[in-house]
């Protein structure tokens, strides 16, 4: 099924590519939280379902772009969690920033994460305690979190706030990298980076993946209050998340 997931993901990776590379018309409106979202965004969105209910017609799937009843969804043990193209605001950019995010939850936790950068051709994935890195299509490699004297500390590259300045001034050695979308969990899972906090809310299918990746890298994603984050719709109330922050510690 992992196989089958990744090839998913570079389908929609080279349908995101087509339109950032030509000409053709990108429409852009705004959500509700004023964060954008495309034509493209939705057509991703679509080569995505299709795929995974061809695979697994039998689980029921999330996406951002979609809207829900809550009410029937925190019935759901098994689900598909994905983002179709994380990192619009990136896309937008044109900085190469952005992601296709897909995981399966099974009982509150991230079992199979896979993300996909198209503008770097850059593929991680994982299954349970198991993450790989493919830097071109056929070249696979597993990866592990890493440990540093100085850390690599990973911030968002459109998303700040006064947490985040307040914990830097409380760090003594660091170096310091922004960057977009789920691409942070990714440094952290193949020992580039050591840890990517973050203060501000966000959406359970924006962390799913890369929690199931660096979690089997050997890291951990942890709420600020050090518990795991629960994907369990069951115990929520919503899809948002509280704060967080993924470490190779």
């Amino acid at each position: 099924m992992l196989d089958k997931i990744c090839e998913l993901a570079r389908r929609a990776g080279s349908c995101i590519m087509n339109f950032y590379n030509s000409e053709q018309f990108i429409n852009v409106s705004y959500k509700l939280d004023n964060t954008p979202i495309t034509n493209v965004d939705y057509t991703a969105n679509n080569i995505i379902k299709k795929g995974l209910l061809s695979i697994s017609p039998e689980v029921p799937i999330i996406s951002e772009e979609e809207s829900y009843d809550f009410k029937i969804c925190r019935h759901w043990t098994n689900y598909w969690l994905i983002d179709p193209l994380d990192g619009t605001k990136e896309f937008l950019k044109k900085n190469g920033e952005f992601t296709v995010n897909i995981s399966l939850i099974n009982n509150g936790s991230p079992v199979l994460g896979v993300i996909y950068a198209p503008f770097f051709d850059v593929l991680y994935s994982s299954f349970y305690n198991h993450a790989w890195k493919e830097k071109r299509l056929g070249l696979k490699e597993k990866i592990n979190v890493s440990q540093s004297k100085i850390p690599l500390l990973i911030a968002s590259r459109s998303h700040s706030d006064k947490e985040l300045k307040n914990y830097l001034t409380e760090m003594k050695n660091y170096k310091l990298k922004k960057l977009g979308s789920s691409l942070k969990f990714c440094l952290i899972a193949e020992g580039t980076a050591q840890i990517y906090p973050r203060f501000g809310n966000t959406h359970i299918w924006d962390t799913a993946a890369g929690h199931a990746i660096v979690t089997a890298a050997g890291g951990k994603v942890k709420t600020w209050t050090g518990e795991n984050i629960n994907y369990s719709l069951s115990s929520r109330c919503s899809f948002v998340n509280s704060g967080f922050y993924a470490s190779a510690l």
